[in-house]
Formats: C-alpha cells, sequence, structure tokens
C-alpha cells in the first residue's frame, strides 16, 4: 500500500517544450517528425499525458538528447 501512494504523489515533468522552441520548431514540425499528432505534443507539453516509453525515446533520438534530460520524475505539489 504504501508503493501506491508514493508512486501517486510522483509526477513526469517534462523539458519538450523548451527543445522544440530552441530549434525553432512548431508543435506540427515535430508531430510530423516523431509520427504523431499535434494534440500528442500538445499534451505531453503541458503534462496532460504521459508518452510510452517508444515515443519517448523516439523525442530523445530526434533531439538528440537522453531521455531523462527530456523527462524528469518530480513529486506532485
Amino acid at each position: 500500500m504504501m508503493y501506491v501512494t508514493l508512486y501517486i504523489n510522483r509526477m513526469l515533468s517534462n523539458t519538450l517544450k523548451q527543445l522544440r522552441s530552441e530549434r525553432a520548431l512548431t508543435q506540427q514540425q515535430l508531430a510530423e517528425a516523431i509520427g504523431v499528432i499535434r494534440q500528442t505534443i500538445i499534451a505531453i507539453e503541458q503534462n496532460k499525458y504521459q508518452p510510452s516509453v517508444v515515443l519517448a525515446l523516439k523525442l530523445a533520438e530526434f533531439f538528440n538528447v537522453s531521455v531523462e534530460s527530456i523527462f524528469q520524475i518530480t513529486d506532485s505539489q
């Protein structure tokens, strides 16, 4: 039971919007480059959607960075 409580109090944050902006990419351009729809990028940037491992790896590969440099586990407020 304690593990469930710890998991619920954790969330995933990300630097996707920052990475995208640094490269002057629109959400649409990024979405097309990795094979998703624009709404997926919007939801990830707003922390409303946690990507699959495959999608996280695609993003990391696209930006040539580690998954951990895009996604971080943080304590929820």
